[in-house]
């Protein structure tokens, strides 16, 4: 497997980073928890825990409008929240960071908000065979909505998209391609800034989900050029229930809201109503403040972690995991791509994902098993799914030899 620019691990010590999530310290089923499951959330640190504590303690208000203290002090730690979200990702502005619930809500907003607004018969919206669903059924419903149609960009053996085969798609008809910039069922880190760079030359929009991206890689939207990018918190060690919609300022104001209530108004008459500057036209009802203020926290924890040596770490995991999946008859990964998270994808002949992901949670080991919301790419690889084992920053060696000890023991099982 290689990589652009490898960078050493040595150094680095999961150990010292295990000790901030407290989740980690206990037993499951009587074995010391090994959890491989980051792909679907990850753990959450003391410091995020303690931050949204402290605010239902001490601050708990609602945003924007309040002429007290309480609300004066939520007001501030939200919108510096979202500041600290928007450096994050190197936003131009925090204005164009807005929140809503997760990746998955981040794409509606555009599918609903933008698709309604710009598609028509006969245009194209193109995803790859990698996609999450949430980043395929958006797009089927605006389509079916507006006579648009959804076009599959093909991906190779290896798990990578044909790149040649999305240049002789891209053509006139093309309004949106909507891409991962890392694929949650094998790993795969896609070349988004290329691919950004074609479907504008193309006329293009482009949308990328980066739920899969932000915990491992460092995100640049404004060198991406991209015209919108999602994540979720939850995957960036922060809580569930809230995410990030980013969009260039001239579309995002040029879109019509989603949802219409509070907040999201300048001025509301029977006779008609105006909206509020951005980001709060994207904003209705009150927002998850306390999760705003929670993935802030997440994101000053890793600001303060060596995050290429982390994504180096995660990578020899991968490795050790390819090196000991060698040894076992029966197992294969599924797909190889070149660059890569930390994510191993696999089967083994004759035992079905479920019935390995069960007997390796009576061991302690939480991993992924079923199709991973992406059956279009099973489908390809003519599989009902496969057992996923997905590493993050304070997983170790030794969980990757748990987990392989664990497989070993289930395969005699199973005989």
């Amino acid at each position: 497997m290689s990589t652009p620019a490898r960078i050493s691990a040595a150094g680095f010590d999961p150990e010292r980073i295990r000790r901030d999530f407290p989740i980690l310290q206990q037993e499951v089923n009587g074995h010391p928890l090994v959890y491989l499951d980051n792909a679907a959330t990850t753990q959450k640190p003391e410091q995020v825990i303690d931050a949204i504590s402290h605010y239902y303690r001490h601050d708990n208000a609602n945003v924007h409008r309040g002429a007290h203290t309480l609300s004066d002090r939520s007001t501030l730690a939200f919108e510096q929240a979202r500041e600290t979200t928007a450096r994050y990702i190197n936003s131009p502005k925090s204005s164009q960071v807005i929140w809503v619930r997760g990746a998955t809500e981040a794409i509606n907003v555009v599918a609903n908000s933008w698709g309604r607004s710009q598609l028509k018969p006969g245009d194209r919206i193109l995803v790859s065979w990698l996609e999450h669903h949430s980043n395929i059924v958006p797009w089927q419903l605006i389509a079916a909505a507006t006579g648009a149609e959804v076009v599959p960009v093909p991906v190779s053996g290896a798990g990578e998209i044909d790149l040649a085969a999305l240049a002789e798609l891209l053509d006139e008809r093309v309004k949106l391609v909507a891409i991962n910039h890392v694929s949650n069922a094998l790993g795969t880190i896609n070349p988004v800034t290329e691919i950004t760079r074609m479907a504008h030359a193309a006329g293009a929009r482009v949308m990328i989900d980066g739920a899969q991206a932000v915990a491992h890689l460092p995100v640049d939207v404004a060198a991406i050029g991209c015209d919108f990018y999602a994540f979720s918190g939850h995957k960036l060690f922060g809580p569930t229930g809230i995410g990030v919609l980013w969009g260039k300022e001239d579309v995002l104001e040029a879109m019509p809201p989603f949802l219409g209530g509070g907040e999201m108004i300048d001025t509301v008459s029977f006779s008609g109503s105006t909206w509020n500057t951005l980001p709060f036209k994207f904003e209705a009802g009150t927002p998850d403040i306390a999760g705003a203020i929670g993935l802030a926290a997440a994101i000053d924890y890793i600001s303060g972690i060596d995050m290429a040596a982390a994504a180096a770490h995660e990578l020899d995991l991968l490795q050790q995991s390819i090196e000991l999946g060698a040894g076992i008859e029966g197992l294969k990964r599924i797909g190889s791509p070149a660059q890569s998270v930390g994510i191993y994808s696999f089967m083994i002949d004759g035992v079905h994902p479920s019935d390995l992901g069960m007997l390796l949670d009576q061991q302690g080991i939480a991993v992924r098993t079923g199709h991973h919301c992406t059956q279009p790419l099973m489908s390809h690889y003519g599989l009902p799914g496969t057992v996923r084992a997905s590493y993050s920053l304070y997983n170790t060696a030794a969980d990757v030899e748990q987990l392989f000890a664990g497989i070993r023991k289930a395969k005699r099982l199973f005989g």
